[in-house]
């Protein structure tokens, strides 16, 4: 029961051609009236934002993850040795927010405000990394560099540095 050449052939074969042709047609419609459809669509999501986006826009709220604080301070070390200071001190801050007790975070934040030429901000850092570790083993060159005026205000040294040098020398 093969098809002739005068159009006779299997019963099933007419069947089959015109259920493709259907299909065909409706996901052709179907594809048109999702073109037509779609700029109104762009319009509502231009006027307003999804809901994940607006999730992203929230501050986070901190509280004490010290694997997130580790990320932050790994991270900041490494824009400081690329020479980024600033995006090192961000690092470095955002550490200090996820675990306000991690003493590192806030002796290379006063390494990067430094960096910046922010003595105020640099001095803050390091009073802090004292006030959290004042017997670690950065410590007394923390003590050294607070006490160096010149260095963290630009003014010249104590007199009370300096007799205390002149005494031990």
């Amino acid at each position: 029961m093969t098809k002739s050449s005068d159009g006779e052939g299997r019963p099933g074969c007419e069947r089959y051609t015109f259920s493709v042709a259907r299909i065909s047609r409706l996901i052709l419609l179907g594809t048109v009236a999702a073109g037509l459809a779609a700029p109104q669509s762009r319009q509502s999501h231009e006027q307003e934002p999804p809901e994940e986006d607006r999730e992203i826009e929230r501050v986070p709220e901190y509280t004490l993850n010290p694997l997130q604080a580790d990320k932050e301070l790994t991270i900041g070390k490494f824009y400081f040795r690329r020479g980024s200071f600033k995006a090192a001190a961000r690092r470095f801050e955002e550490a200090t927010k996820w675990n306000p007790g991690l003493a590192e975070a806030y002796l290379r934040l006063g390494e990067a405000q430094l960096k910046l030429k922010d003595a105020k901000a640099a001095r803050a850092a390091f009073e802090k990394f004292l006030e959290l570790e004042p017997d670690g083993k950065n410590a007394a060159n923390v003590r050294k560099r607070l006490r160096s005026k010149s260095e963290l205000d630009g003014r010249p040294a104590a007199p009370e540095v300096v007799s205390a040098a002149g005494g031990a020398g």
